[in-house]
């Protein structure tokens, strides 16, 4: 068996025509459900971009016990488990969190690795004395007003040809890849691409489609934070962000071509999805980690590609998945079994019609808790977000662009094991608010918002609130049923208002 895994982060569901999507033309990916299988209700787990990934290797949700970090020594990990296994693992990606403190050890993991430079503010491009008159006059100081821009706009200066965009580089690179080992039995490919992400910098070609009146400096870029902008300068983002996702497809689109070419569709397993989904403007907000885990941030698609299953091509499934599925499903592709410690299941049952789960959890260290059983909808907050009851549980301790300070530091206490480590004794550090995790770290806080259920089918915007108190009960225990099949903390259920027996 030969597997490929495609990440995209940030690729919203509703961008894409399979998923109902009509903003955006996606001739590819609509290309790829019709010879694969469409998972309509897949979520995502543990958010934002490195506790997601941390969910793809190990198949467990963290997000109650860690915020954003490394791999931990206790941790399973999918492409580990397929290398000590005799399957060769190869990660190509310009995702350069995984070469920050916080997302150190997952690329390691791998038998080989390929990184691409150059995405957003990935410390790439060495400019002691940039042109900032210049920069001043091309960006939008609305956006571009802080270090981390700035080192994308260097980085800028030296993507000038649709070749030197990352994006594209990386699609090289596992056709490289393919020249190589496709004759070749026993590998699994992961491919990721920051792209859609924000900044959403694409070639001209691709904006040709999604030309606005605006004629002002780049937007590119929106602060996670409430919308301010005009309704023409929220076209233009949104134009920008359908251009970065039609290269994408563009490039999906060669990949596909590949298959064909060389009929990998035989004997090669292709699974896309993404992390996350991202708010352009919905609910009156940009961005993915100080709202509710609207329906455009945790809805993301799953399209599956099983050669065993051909005769699936084009069908449809409606079962509960989401992220932590990923690592169980690309273990099953290989015939290995998952650890005990995984808590998501291999999706490869449902498209031979086997049952999914009555309900699944979602969600961000500190944030509010999402639930859905497919049919509501819960978003579920503390009585108060800020009561410093939380621990972080880990042994890396480690935030995405630094290490723990020694305030933090200094609350470092032995914690007994939990179910997942092994046995192993662990470290808790006091949550403190004033630290460097996301949000806090931006200077942001989360939004004024409160418990809220959704019917999911009647409001898929999620704009008419409900109050039903059966609706909430019910949901709620889903969220302590769950909770404890993950061995939360105990301060967990207290700071969340949950009785752990219910």
């Amino acid at each position: 068996m030969r597997a490929v895994f495609m990440l995209f982060d940030s690729l919203n569901r509703k961008a894409l025509g399979c998923y109902g999507g009509e903003q955006i033309a996606t001739p590819n990916f609509d290309r790829f459900a019709k010879r694969a299988v469409t998972f309509d209700n897949h979520y995502v787990g543990s958010l934002p971009c490195m506790p997601a990934r941390r969910d793809i290797h190990t198949g467990r949700l963290s997000f109650m016990h860690r915020s954003w970090g490394p791999l931990e020594p206790f941790d399973n990990s999918m492409p580990e488990i397929l290398k000590s296994a005799g399957i060769h693992t190869h990660l190509i990606s310009d995702h350069f969190h995984y070469f920050e403190d916080g997302g150190a050890t997952y690329h390691s993991r791998y038998n080989t690795w390929e990184f691409i430079r150059g995405q957003e503010y990935d410390p790439w491009i060495a400019m002691v004395e940039p042109p900032l008159k210049r920069f001043k006059e091309m960006y939008s100081d609305k956006q571009y007003d802080s270090p981390k821009p700035r080192q994308h706009q260097i980085n800028r200066e030296k993507i000038l040809m649709e070749e030197d965009f990352p994006g594209p580089k990386c699609f090289e690179h596992a056709f490289r890849f393919f020249d190589d080992n496709r004759d070749a039995d026993n590998w699994m490919l992961h491919l990721e691409c920051f792209d859609p992400h924000e900044p959403f910098d694409a070639p001209d070609k691709y904006k040709d489609a999604y030309r606005t009146a605006y004629n002002g400096p780049i937007l590119d870029w929106p602060k996670y934070a409430p919308v301010r902008e005009s309704a023409l300068e929220i076209a233009e983002i949104r134009a920008n962000y359908a251009a970065l996702v039609a290269m994408c497809d563009a490039y999906f689109g060669k990949l596909l071509d590949y298959f064909d070419a060389h009929d990998l569709w035989r004997d090669t397993c292709l699974v896309l999805t993404t992390d996350h989904g991202l708010l352009l403007s919905e609910h009156d907000w940009w961005g993915k980690t100080l709202t509710p885990y609207y329906e455009e941030i945790s809805h993301i698609p799953l399209i599956v590609h099983d050669p065993r299953r051909a005769d699936r091509a084009g069908t449809r499934v409606a079962a509960l998945t989401q992220t932590t599925d990923i690592m169980p499903t690309m273990l099953d592709m290989f015939g290995k079994p998952a650890p005990r410690e995984v808590t998501g299941r291999s999706v490869l049952p449902l498209i031979g019609g086997a049952a999914g789960p009555e309900a699944i959890i979602f969600g961000f260290f500190g944030g509010p808790i999402g639930v859905t059983d497919g049919e509501y909808s819960y978003f579920r907050y503390p009585p108060n977000l800020f009561d410093e009851q939380l621990g972080e549980y880990t042994l890396m301790p480690m935030h995405p662009t630094g290490f723990f300070n020694l305030q933090e530091l200094s609350t470092a206490r032995l914690a007994p094991p939990f179910d997942f480590t092994k046995g192993q004794t662990i470290l808790r550090y006091d949550a403190l608010n004033d630290t460097r995790r996301p949000p806090q770290m931006n200077g942001e806080r989360w939004g004024n918002f409160v418990s809220a259920i959704y019917h999911n089918a009647r409001d898929p915007n999620q704009l008419q609130p409900i109050q039903d108190e059966v609706i909430e009960a019910r949901l709620r225990k889903a969220i302590v049923r769950i909770l404890r099949e993950h061995d939360a903390p105990s301060e967990y259920f207290a700071w969340m208002s949950l009785d752990r027996n219910e």
